[in-house]
């Protein structure tokens, strides 16, 4: 049986961003998916523009809160589907046939806890910037992430009954943590090693990648242990100066 996929896209004043992403997702082959637009009370066009963009599948909800994963959390309270995917605002998926892939997928692996991929990265204008710094491993498992967000949340698609809350404590990295906490749960993870989604890298999580990054040792040192946090941050220095130097855009 084919799953039931929640496509969740958070928005606040993403007018100029929002298109895509609900083009993106209504362009799909594979119509089995509800799209829930939940929007933090937008001061601008954001529901006007993600409204003409969409289509029937697409559920708009829009109320005041305190932050990306609040939104989040409020979308997760309403989701119906079998499968949970975080798309944000200028976030699209790779290719008009991605939710297919990702179903067949599912199918053919009885239902795994995570289905995941490659992530390209793009600019405000949706073009191509080049891929995300850190590949998605041909085998994923809970280690995996003492390397680092190795795959985004928009490049994957998560079993919703293994899901839990963001824990909002945590302003920028509540992600990786929600990943870390998700792969505890899940007893298989597939990999479709392709791109999956296009990744808009001015997001919030980059525009604070200092405090994000703070945030993510902490994360780290509560999964991983401080000893096991510190040296891999150490080993992340070189790749980090060097990645700034190459590629000052990509993140």
């Amino acid at each position: 049986m084919a799953p039931l996929f929640s496509i969740i896209t958070v928005t606040f004043n993403a007018e100029h961003t929002i298109r895509r992403t609900v083009e993106s997702v209504a362009s799909q082959t594979c119509g089995l998916y509800e799209h829930i637009i939940m929007d933090g009370a937008s001061t601008d066009d954001t529901l006007k523009v993600a409204a003409e963009a969409g289509n029937d599948k697409m559920r708009i909800e829009s109320k005041k809160d305190d932050g990306v994963y609040y939104g989040m959390n409020n979308a997760l309270d309403i989701a119906k589907g079998d499968y949970v995917i975080f798309l944000n605002a200028g976030d699209k998926f790779h290719s008009t046939d991605t939710l297919q892939q990702i179903a067949d997928a599912i199918m053919a692996n009885d239902y795994p806890g995570i289905v995941y991929g490659q992530t390209n990265v793009v600019d405000d204008n949706g073009a191509y910037l080049g891929p995300r710094h850190l590949r998605a491993p041909e085998t994923l498992t809970l280690d995996s992430f003492k390397n680092g967000m190795v795959v985004c949340h928009q490049a994957c698609a998560v079993l919703r009954r293994i899901t839990r809350y963001f824990n909002t404590a945590y302003r920028f990295s509540a992600d990786y943590e929600w990943m870390i906490i998700c792969l505890q749960h899940s007893r298989r993870n597939v990999c479709i090693d392709k791109p999956l989604a296009d990744y808009l890298c001015e997001g919030v999580t980059t525009r604070n990648h200092r405090r994000s990054l703070i945030e993510r040792f902490k994360i780290m040192c509560t999964y991983y242990g401080p000893a096991t946090a510190i040296m891999r941050h150490l080993l992340f220095l070189p790749r980090y100066i060097m990645r700034r130097k190459s590629a000052p855009n990509l993140q």
